[in-house]
């Protein structure tokens, strides 16, 4: 019994000894984000300004949350038209910048590559650089006589004519219907119906050529993280397991497609979830490069935040936004697990 007791003692000092060296983070954690999403979900909740002290917000309850989702008008079309064009965002980074650094980090990881570390720090320094320096470079680069157009013009020999890419609001989908004869006269009348504030047609516009212009942009400074992701779980794969599929006789393909993909599951639960979060919560590049503009073809639901929050002086309404971009992360995330098939552990 003694034994047994001084066993237990052992546990419950070893217990102790373990939330003591947990308790900094746990404070931090608390501070920094718990009580925060609480008081999110609390100002949603209410009319507070942003301005005058949160006490003397008028609790409200769901009208914010009523006039987001369920009430017609200008907040629920501003909502979902930036759900939309989130959406599109990230149905073209998160694929795009995905396939794109697992390529790389697979080129990069080969044993006959020579001079490695240029290339890995060359992928990687745009993910380092800062992201207004970059959006305000590429602003430069898509102006009507800016770089790109200028290299296009060079490679058709003069055929390409000059694109505003930062004023285009017209949607790639909406652009490829219109080559085939297919625009909003000539549509099915049912086109024009109206789903959550917009019109079934303006749900299929695709992403804007502005839009586009910034996910180019975007893929570019994400793919070096993403690589550096699948170049360390690409090392952690060992090596006998190829030399055994080559003595099989797979070829480089099979071996990348029943070995590495499998093998990097884990770590492609990882990366996707990082793009969903990313493009979802894509903010700084849009208030550099477009603030929403044009037509509204480049509202996020994060930079919807930021308008209703400090430029429309309605904090709650713009906490209402935040919860429910939460949500949408967070149903995306699970969503993209079940899918997987991953625990998401690396």
């Amino acid at each position: 019994m003694a034994a047994m007791s001084g066993i237990k003692g052992e546990d419950r000092e070893r217990a102790v000894a373990g939330w003591l060296f947990m308790s900094p983070t746990l404070i931090i954690f608390t501070i920094f984000i718990i009580i925060p999403i609480f008081f999110a979900v609390y100002i949603s909740l209410t009319d507070w300004n942003g301005i005058s002290p949160p006490g003397d917000a008028t609790f409200i309850g769901g009208q914010n949350y009523r006039s987001i989702l369920l009430e017609g008008g200008i907040r629920q079309s501003d909502f979902f038209k930036a759900l939309k064009n989130t959406t599109y965002f990230a149905l073209g980074v998160v694929p795009a910048q995905t396939i794109i650094s697992l390529m790389l980090a697979v080129i990069v990881n080969q044993a006959w590559l020579r001079f490695k570390g240029f290339f890995r720090t060359t992928y990687y320094f745009p993910s380092i650089t800062s992201s207004i320096a970059i959006s305000l470079m590429f602003l430069f680069f898509y102006q009507r006589s800016g770089l790109i157009n200028q290299v296009l013009s060079a490679m058709t020999f003069g055929a390409w004519e000059p694109i505003a890419w930062m004023s285009d609001p017209r949607g790639l989908i909406h652009i490829l219907l219109g080559a085939v004869g297919v625009t909003i006269q000539t549509a099915p009348e049912w086109v024009q119906s109206e789903v959550l504030g917009l019109t079934i047609w303006d749900w299929i516009s695709g992403p804007s050529v502005a839009l586009m212009a910034i996910m180019i942009m975007n893929t570019w400074t994400t793919i070096g993280t993403m690589m550096v992701i699948f170049l360390a779980a690409l090392q952690g794969v060992p090596g006998f397991v190829y030399e055994a599929a080559q003595i099989d006789g797979a070829s480089a393909w099979r071996q990348f497609r029943s070995i590495t993909v499998p093998l990097l599951r884990p770590t492609l639960f990882f990366v996707i979830t990082l793009g969903l979060i990313g493009t979802y919560q894509v903010f700084d590049q849009i208030y550099v490069m477009s603030s929403g503009g044009p037509a509204k073809t480049t509202l996020t639901v994060a930079y919807l935040v930021y308008r209703n929050g400090f430029t429309n002086s309605d904090m709650g309404l713009a906490a209402a936004i935040a919860v429910l971009l939460f949500i949408i992360i967070f149903s995306l995330t699970m969503i993209q697990r079940r899918i997987t098939g991953s625990e998401g552990d690396l």
